[in-house]
Order: structure tokens, then sequence, then C-alpha cells
């Protein structure tokens, strides 16, 4: 079986070290090249073409995020696993966007770092169990609309906001141009869309909201 050639790129001596050493042990691994910034480690891709490269996201010269963007175009065959010590959003979002095939959080076990190795190698996507997690809660939340209170109608809204900055209903027909009985309905549908009971609530909603402000 051929070997599965990997590149290590981290700015700590002991962990890319400590991660030749563990690969070189292991049959089916043969380290490629190792490198302690960004910039070394999209030379060392382009020049030995690994099968995976296993990146920290915080290097000097040029972080991980970017040097995954430079293997994406450079040498779009080669899979890209981010092993780091940052678990946030941002940072796992990015390194995904920027075409990494796989996240880790530093402190992984040794089994669980050679297996995504093997899987992104694969073509598959993994993450860490923190991570996947993450990303599930991503993929499982309802994207915002951009709006408060989408459920409600764009007139609802209006007449919402109006309502926030201190309005009485006839000033809203007034300021709309509608009849005073078309604002009693809108208003009551209001109460009802927002599950509020009085107009005093209503306007605590909106103005938590950001409406009223006007």
């Amino acid at each position: 079986m051929t070997a599965l050639r990997v590149v290590i790129a981290d700015d700590h001596p002991i962990v890319r070290e400590g991660m030749a050493a563990l690969l070189n042990s292991l049959p089916g691994f043969e380290v490629a090249g190792i490198a302690a910034d960004g910039r070394a480690a999209v030379r060392e891709v382009v020049t030995t073409r690994p099968d995976v490269a296993v990146l920290d996201l915080r290097m000097p010269g040029l972080d991980g995020i970017a040097a995954t963007k430079e293997i994406a175009r450079a040498a779009p065959e080669v899979a890209v696993l981010v092993l780091t010590m940052f678990s946030d959003d941002d940072s796992v979002f990015a390194a995904m966007r920027a075409g990494a095939r796989g996240y880790l959080v530093k402190g992984a076990e040794q089994d669980e770092i050679v297996r995504a190795i093997r899987a992104v190698a694969a073509g598959e996507a993994i993450f860490g169990p923190a991570v996947a997690q993450q990303v599930l809660n991503f993929l499982t939340t309802p994207p915002a609309t951009g709006e408060p209170f989408p459920e409600l109608t764009r007139r609802e809204r209006e007449i919402l906001d109006l309502l926030a900055a201190g309005l009485p209903n006839g000033a809203i027909a007034r300021r709309l141009g509608l009849a005073a009985k078309t604002v009693a309905n809108n208003v009551s549908a209001i109460f009802a869309k927002l599950q509020v009971a009085d107009r005093a609530a209503a306007i605590i909603r909106a103005r938590d909201a950001g409406l009223g402000r006007g």
C-alpha cells in the first residue's frame, strides 16, 4: 500500500517534531516536509505535493487561513487538515471557507489525529467532537432574516415602529394614510403574532428590537 505523504506546519517545534515522530513511527505514513510558518508550508506543499497538509492556524508570516487559501489555489488536490488551539466559530468557518477539509483542536488523541489524516486524504470532511457540534448548530439554525419580527407583514412592522415611537392609533392612521379601523385591526394582529397582552408589552418588545427610534 502506498504511504500517505504529509506536510506538517506549526510554529511550535515540539508540536511539529512530535507530529513528525508520530507519523514516521506508523506504517502507511511518510512525512514529506515540515514547516515553521505559513509561507514555508505553502512552499513545502507546492514542492512535495503531499496527500495531506496539517496546518496550525496561528503562524508567523502567513497564517493558516491564508496558507490554506494558497494551497487550495496552487495545489487543490492536497487535503488540508487544521490542527489548532482555537475552536471559536470564526476560526472554524474561516478555515472551512478557505478550503480546509478537516478541523481538530490540539489535545486530540493521537488515534483521532491519524484517523482524521486518513479521512481527509480519502476526500472526507472531518471535525473533532466540539467542532462537529458547532458545525451542526450552524447548519440547523434558521438563517437570520435581517429584519425584526419576520412573522409580521411590512405594514404591521410599520405600525409597530410607530407604536414604539409613542404614537396613538389616530396619529398612526394619519401618518400612514389609513383608516383608524384598519390601524386598530393591524394592532390586534400584531398583539396576537407577538403573543403580547397589551400595547405596553408590544412597545417593550419593539424597542428591545430597535424599533421606534426613527
